[in-house]
């Protein structure tokens, strides 16, 4: 038998911080499955302000304060519920289609970032200074009140400053007039619409999600917001039901008529037109996809653009232009293709050399001057690919370019029919936005 002195430790021996410590790693189904495994482990995992405080911290302590969110009078339970279905939210989006409130163009990119009681969304537009900055202009608040449930409101001007000031923007019921209160809708893990909440008259910041992440649905309070405040594919499918109900039901098209014009009350009384937005993934290079992401450089009519680049499923890397998309053509735009991975290390032929010496980098006189650490070829371009394009030709010298990547992670590229470079930089970085200027 062996000795009682080599045994390990058991679970219940630890010390109640590190026991927390631990459990802070696992999900709240692997915590409930735990909680089954003897008696004693259940007050501990039932504790709100022990082991739910430990969980929220462990996930989301470094990027917001946990203790301030609704003023503190929301279990932490309930907080991690409402964090965990919205996390998928932080990120760079773009704006998809357009609709009447595109009146003053509005920038096709809008990053949701983590704010210290609250989840803001901010339009992300280049600025016109001739350099690598960008404008942030916050829009949209998103936070919980004490019950748990979704408040969210957003500024269409652009006025409200970010500032620990909106902390319990749940209880608040400021600014009537000058916010909208909305709806946050998730169709799948890639697909947003914001649509204002015309169910909250007495209450303009209230809000209500009819669908999370993950694709749950979830209850909300106020009168007929069945129709009015879901989803698109939702209020077609709603309506398509009453149609059919009322036609084989006695009195049948003046119900359906008193609905329409119920509903087209109520837009007359929206404020906002909903607005999609579709998410960008992968907006960050990785060692094995050093050229992903999302990122901006100044181009030949010296204004700041951003550019997407993807690897595809064929292999290939993919860059377009990231546009407004309000104008034609402008929206995605393409600028190049290229089917070739294999860089050329240094050191390099002279001739590659001298087609990189030879070149005026598009960016400003202060930048610094990178140090070139490889070579990537362009073997085609669009021009390939849109044959109505002006200027297009089967020329291979007008079709082929090079990626010039740094040694500090950067890149830039141009073709060979052209004198210039365009250096890309990061947009953000670390989840946070690079050079940022003045709100519009």
């Amino acid at each position: 038998m062996a000795n009682s002195e080599t045994l390990l430790p058991s679970f219940s021996d630890f010390p109640e911080d590190v026991q927390l410590c631990i459990l802070s790693f696992l999900t709240p189904a692997d915590v409930a499955a735990f909680a089954c495994t003897s008696k004693r482990l259940v007050s501990l995992c039932r504790s709100d302000h022990k082991l739910w405080f430990s969980l929220c911290d462990r996930r989301w302590g470094s990027r917001t304060q946990i203790k301030k969110w609704a003023s503190g009078k929301i279990t932490f339970k309930r907080l991690y519920k409402f964090l965990s279905e919205h996390e998928g939210l932080i990120g760079f989006w773009r704006r998809s289609g357009h609709g009447r409130n595109d009146a003053g163009s509005l920038p096709p990119l809008v990053f949701f970032e983590w704010g210290p009681t609250f989840i803001t969304g901010s339009r992300v537009s280049p600025s016109r200074d001739g350099d690598y900055s960008v404008t942030k202009a916050p829009f949209l608040f998103l936070s919980v009140n004490s019950s748990g449930e979704r408040v969210g409101f957003l500024d269409p001007e652009c006025r409200l400053e970010l500032s620990d000031d909106l902390v319990g923007i749940g209880e608040l019921g400021l600014w009537e007039n000058e916010l909208v209160p909305i709806n946050v809708s998730f169709m799948g893990n890639c697909h947003v619409v914001i649509e204002e909440n015309l169910s909250c008259s007495n209450s303009p910041l209230r809000v209500s999600s009819y669908g999370t992440l993950r694709g749950e649905e979830n209850g909300v309070e106020g009168d007929n917001v069945g129709v009015e405040s879901g989803s698109p594919p939702d209020r077609l499918m709603s309506e398509m039901y009453q149609y059919f109900a009322n036609r084989t039901s006695p009195c049948g098209d003046r119900a359906w008529r008193r609905q329409r014009r119920r509903e087209k009350e109520r837009q007359g009384r929206r404020k906002w037109e909903p607005e999609h937005f579709v998410k960008i993934v992968n907006c960050s290079p990785t060692p094995s996809r050093p050229l992903q992401g999302l990122w901006k450089g100044i181009c030949d009519n010296m204004n700041l653009d951003f550019f997407l680049v993807t690897y595809d499923d064929i292999g290939g890397i993919a860059c377009r232009r990231v546009g407004d998309s309000s104008k034609p053509f402008s929206g995605y735009a393409p600028v190049f293709w290229t089917s070739n991975t294999t860089f050329v290390e240094s050191p390099f032929s002279p001739e590659e050399q001298y087609i990189y010496d030879s070149r005026i980098h598009l960016r400003p006189p202060t930048s610094d001057n990178e140090v070139v650490s490889r070579i990537l070829s362009i073997n085609s371009s669009y021009d390939l690919v849109i044959a109505d394009l002006p200027g297009s030709t089967v020329n291979p010298r007008q079709v082929e370019g090079r990626i010039w990547q740094y040694e500090n992670g950067t890149f830039g590229f141009g073709f060979l029919r052209d004198n210039h470079i365009i250096d890309l930089k990061h947009i953000a970085k670390d989840g946070h936005l690079l050079d940022i200027n003045a709100a519009l």
